[in-house]
C-alpha cells in the first residue's frame, strides 16, 4: 500500500484541497510558483508537498497581498531558512530533491544570486528557483548547462559518484537519477566513480533533450526499443530504430527526441564521465 507521501492528486483535486480554482493552479505554474509532476500520459500530478506549497502561495497572496515575484522570494527565503536549520528525516530520505539542494549550495558557495545565475545560463530566475526547490522543471540541456556553469556534471549532481557502488547490478534493480525532466528516466547500469557513465534511458512519448548541449568525451548509444532521433551539429540527423547504434564525440552539439508513440529505451555510455 502506498504511504501518504506517495499520493498523487489530479488538478481538480489539488485545486479543491488548496481552496483555489484549477485555472489558478495552471496560472501559478506558468508563473513558476509550482511545478507539478507528470504521469506517464503527461497529466499533472500533485504531491502532499505540492499541496502544502499551494496553501502557502494562497496565504501569501490573500493575507500578504504579494505578487508572484514577491511570493517566489518569500518561498525562497523559507527554503533557505529550512536549509540553515538542517533537513529533517523526510528531507534526508528524499533523494529526489538532492539535485536542487546541491545547485543551491553551489550557488551560495559562489556568492551568486538567483538572477545572476539564471541570466548567465539563459533561463528565467523563477525556473531556477523552482529547480532548486523541487529538483524539477528543466530540460536535460538546461540541467547540463547549469552543471557546467558550476564546474560539475549532471551525474555528480544526481549522486551517481557517491560511495555506495555495487559491482553487480541485477536487472530491474537499477538506481535512478532524481527525475528533473518530465518524461526522462535515467537508470544506472554501473555505480561509483568509474571511467564510464553507463545508463539506461527510458523516454516517454514526446520526451526530448529540449535543446542541444556538448561536453568533453565520447558517447555510444544503442537502441533497445522504440525509436529516437539524434541531431549532431544542428544539421546531421540520425533516425535510430531497435538494434541501431550511434557513436560520436561529445564535443559535438547533440540533441535528441523520442520519435516513437510509446516508450523508447536506450543503452547510453559516456566516457570519461563528463555528462
Amino acid at each position: 500500500m502506498s504511504g501518504p507521501g506517495n499520493i498523487r492528486y489530479k488538478v481538480a483535486e489539488a485545486a479543491r484541497l488548496a481552496g483555489v480554482s484549477a485555472s489558478t493552479l495552471r496560472l501559478w505554474e506558468t508563473q513558476g510558483l509550482v511545478v507539478p509532476g507528470r504521469s506517464a500520459t503527461g497529466h499533472r500530478q500533485y504531491t502532499e508537498a505540492d499541496l502544502a506549497r499551494l496553501r502557502r502561495i494562497s496565504w501569501f497572496r490573500a493575507e500578504r497581498g504579494l505578487n508572484p515575484a514577491a511570493i517566489r522570494e518569500a518561498l525562497e527565503a523559507e527554503g533557505a531558512a529550512n536549509d540553515d536549520s538542517g533537513p529533517g528525516p523526510a528531507a534526508e530520505g528524499n533523494a529526489d530533491l538532492q539535485v536542487g539542494r546541491k545547485l543551491r549550495s553551489l550557488r551560495h558557495a559562489a556568492g551568486k544570486t538567483l538572477e545572476q545565475v539564471a541570466g548567465d545560463v539563459g533561463i528565467a530566475a523563477s525556473v531556477l528557483s523552482t529547480l532548486e526547490r523541487t529538483s524539477q522543471g528543466v530540460s536535460i540541456a538546461v540541467l547540463h548547462n547549469l552543471a557546467e556553469y558550476f564546474g560539475t556534471t549532471v551525474s555528480s549532481l544526481s549522486g551517481e559518484d557517491e560511495p555506495q557502488a555495487r559491482a553487480l547490478v541485477r536487472a530491474g534493480e537499477w538506481r535512478k537519477w532524481p527525475r528533473t525532466t518530465p518524461g526522462v528516466t535515467v537508470q544506472l547500469l554501473a555505480e561509483g566513480k568509474n571511467q564510464m557513465d553507463c545508463h539506461r534511458f527510458v523516454l516517454a512519448p514526446g520526451a526530448s533533450s529540449e535543446g542541444a548541449y556538448r561536453h568533453e568525451g565520447e558517447e555510444f548509444v544503442y537502441v533497445l526499443s522504440g525509436r529516437v532521433e539524434f541531431v549532431l551539429d544542428s544539421d546531421q540527423f540520425y533516425d535510430l530504430h531497435p538494434g541501431d547504434s550511434l557513436y560520436f564525440e561529445s564535443r559535438r552539439r547533440h540533441a535528441w527526441s523520442n520519435r516513437h508513440d510509446g516508450e523508447t529505451i536506450l543503452l547510453w555510455i559516456n566516457t570519461p564521465p563528463t555528462f
